[in-house]
C-alpha cells in the first residue's frame, strides 16, 4: 500500500521517479496564462486568512460546495465567517476523493504550510489554525515570497485592451518582484459584438487609443494601437474565449453595416455576428503574427447558464460548462484563409471539450512551418486539468505531433496558491514518459528523457514566447 500524496505521489515507476525529481522538479515555472490581479502582485499582497486565500475569487471550489448543498452564504457571501467558510469547504474536500480539487488542496497545504494531515471536517480547526499562523508569520507567504519559493520565471496576466497597465509599469519600475509581469491581450469586450454592454466598450476604446470611431475599420485601428501599448508594456500573448472558431468571410464594407447596425441598437443575426467576429480576429491574427505574439484562443466554453445566478453574482462565479459544437470545420477555414497570406501567428488551441483533441490536433497539422510547433494544441484546460484529463492531452498530443515540443503546463487561475498544478503536471508528464520507458515504447535513456521533461516544464515555454 502507497502512503497518500507522499514524495512519489502519481509515480509509478523508478523512471518516472528520477524524470521528476531529478529533472521536472528543478525547473522553473513560466506560467503563461493565469488571472491573477496585476495590482495584488505590486502590492506584495499578503492574505490574512487561509479562507481568503482559498475561497475569495476560486469559481471551481464555488461550484463544488454548490454540489455538496452548502448554502450560497458561506460560498459567495461576503459578510459570512471566515472560519464557517472555510468548515464548509472542509466538509466539501470529503466528497471529493477523484476530484483534482482534492490533489490539489492537499499539495497546496503541503507546499505552503507543511501540512500533512487529510483535510477533513476533524482536521479543519487545526489546519486553519496553522496555516493563519504562517499567513502571519512566514515571509515566503507574500505574493513575492511565494512567487520566490515556487521559483516562478514569469506570469501572464490577462488584460483588457483598455487597461492602461499602471500596475504592470509599477512592478517593472519598482523591480521588487522576483517574476516577470508579462500582460496578455485580451480583446474579448471589443469582437462579442452581440454582448448588451459593446457598445460603451466601444466608446471607452475610443477614448483609450485617441481613434474616433465610427466604422468597423476604426474599431481595428483602435485595437491595434492598443495592440503596440501592450507589447510595448511587455505583451507576449493574446487570448481570446471563443465559443467556437469564427469563420464567416465578408467584405469590409459588409462588416461595416454590421457594426453600425449593432451601434443603432438593432438586433444582430447570428451570421452577422459571426462575419463580425470573423473580421475582427482575423485581422489580429495577422497583426499578432508581424509582432511575434502568440495567439491564445480557448474554445468550447458556454458560459452563464444560470441566468438567476447570473444577474446576482455576475460571470466567472461557476456556472459555465462544456459546449458541443464541432469546431474542425471553423478552424480550417480561418486558418486556411491565414496561410493564403503567410499570416499564422504563433497559435496555441485549447478546447474545454476533450472530443475535440483529435480534431485540433490533426487540423494544427496541416498548417505547421517557420518556427518548430508554431501551432498547438494547449494544455489540458479547466473542466479538463485533472489526472485522466492531462494524460489523455499528453497521449494525443504524442500520438499525432511532436510531444517534446510541447509548451506545457499554466494555471489558468486566480489564486497564488495555486503553484502546486504544475507539480501535479509534472508528476503526470514524468509519470506517462517513465512509464513509456518500463515497458519498452521508449529508449530507457534518462539523458534523453530528461531533457525532454525540462523542456516541457519550462524551457519550451520560455522558448516560445520570449524568442
Amino acid at each position: 500500500m502507497k502512503k497518500f500524496m507522499d514524495e512519489n505521489f502519481l509515480l509509478e515507476t523508478e523512471m518516472a521517479q528520477r524524470l521528476y525529481h531529478d529533472h521536472a522538479a528543478k525547473m522553473p515555472i513560466f506560467d503563461y496564462h493565469c488571472h491573477l490581479i496585476p495590482q495584488e502582485i505590486a502590492a506584495d499582497k499578503r492574505f490574512t486568512t487561509i479562507t481568503d486565500a482559498w475561497l475569495g475569487g476560486d469559481h471551481y471550489k464555488w461550484r463544488q460546495m454548490r454540489w455538496t448543498g452548502i448554502d450560497e452564504s458561506l460560498i459567495t457571501g461576503k459578510d459570512a465567517d471566515p472560519y464557517k467558510k472555510f468548515y464548509a469547504w472542509a466538509e466539501t474536500m470529503e466528497n471529493l476523493i477523484g476530484n483534482p480539487l482534492y490533489h490539489w488542496t492537499h499539495l497546496e497545504l503541503q507546499r505552503y504550510f507543511n501540512i500533512t494531515d487529510v483535510f477533513s471536517r476533524k482536521t479543519a480547526e487545526k489546519i486553519y489554525k496553522e496555516a493563519n499562523e504562517k499567513f502571519q508569520n512566514d515571509p515566503d507567504l507574500s505574493v513575492f515570497g511565494i512567487m520566490k519559493k515556487f521559483n516562478v520565471y514569469a506570469v501572464g496576466t490577462t488584460d483588457d485592451p483598455a487597461d492602461d497597465l499602471e500596475f504592470h509599469k509599477i512592478i517593472k519600475k519598482e523591480g521588487k518582484c522576483p517574476a516577470k509581469v508579462l500582460p496578455s491581450y485580451r480583446p474579448d469586450k471589443a469582437i462579442n459584438i452581440d454582448k448588451a454592454d459593446y457598445a460603451s466598450y466601444i466608446e471607452k476604446l475610443s477614448q483609450v487609443s485617441g481613434i474616433s470611431i465610427s466604422g468597423v475599420e476604426d474599431v481595428l485601428k483602435a485595437l491595434i494601437i492598443r495592440l503596440d501599448y501592450f507589447k510595448e508594456a511587455g505583451c507576449r500573448a493574446s487570448d481570446h474565449a471563443l465559443m467556437t472558431c469564427p469563420h464567416t468571410f465578408w467584405s469590409t464594407e459588409d462588416v461595416d453595416k454590421v457594426f453600425k447596425k449593432k451601434m443603432k441598437g438593432s438586433e444582430l443575426t447570428d451570421t452577422e455576428i459571426d462575419a463580425y467576429r470573423t473580421y475582427i480576429l482575423f485581422n489580429l491574427a495577422k497583426a499578432y503574427n508581424e509582432r511575434n505574439i502568440a495567439m491564445q484562443l480557448h474554445f468550447a466554453a458556454i458560459r452563464d447558464n444560470n441566468k438567476k445566478a447570473f444577474d446576482l453574482l455576475g460571470a466567472d462565479t461557476g456556472f459555465d460548462a462544456s459546449y458541443d459544437e464541432s469546431l474542425a470545420k471553423g478552424i480550417s477555414v480561418f486558418f486556411s484563409a491565414l496561410s493564403e497570406s503567410d499570416s499564422i501567428p504563433k497559435t496555441i488551441l485549447y478546447s474545454l471539450n476533450p472530443k475535440d483533441y483529435y480534431s485540433i490536433m490533426t487540423l494544427i497539422g496541416c498548417y505547421e512551418g517557420k518556427t518548430p510547433a508554431r501551432v498547438q494544441m494547449g494544455s489540458a484546460w479547466w473542466f479538463c486539468d485533472h489526472k485522466d484529463g492531462m494524460e489523455e492531452q499528453l497521449k494525443v498530443f504524442a500520438n499525432l505531433g511532436t510531444l517534446p515540443r510541447f509548451v506545457g503546463m499554466l494555471t489558468d487561475s486566480r489564486s497564488f496558491l495555486s503553484y502546486p498544478r504544475h507539480e501535479y503536471f509534472r508528476r503526470i508528464l514524468s509519470n506517462v514518459i517513465g512509464g513509456w520507458a518500463e515497458s519498452g515504447l521508449v529508449p530507457y535513456d534518462e539523458e534523453y528523457l530528461g531533457r525532454i521533461v525540462e523542456d516541457i516544464s519550462f524551457n519550451n515555454a520560455k522558448n516560445y514566447f520570449e524568442d
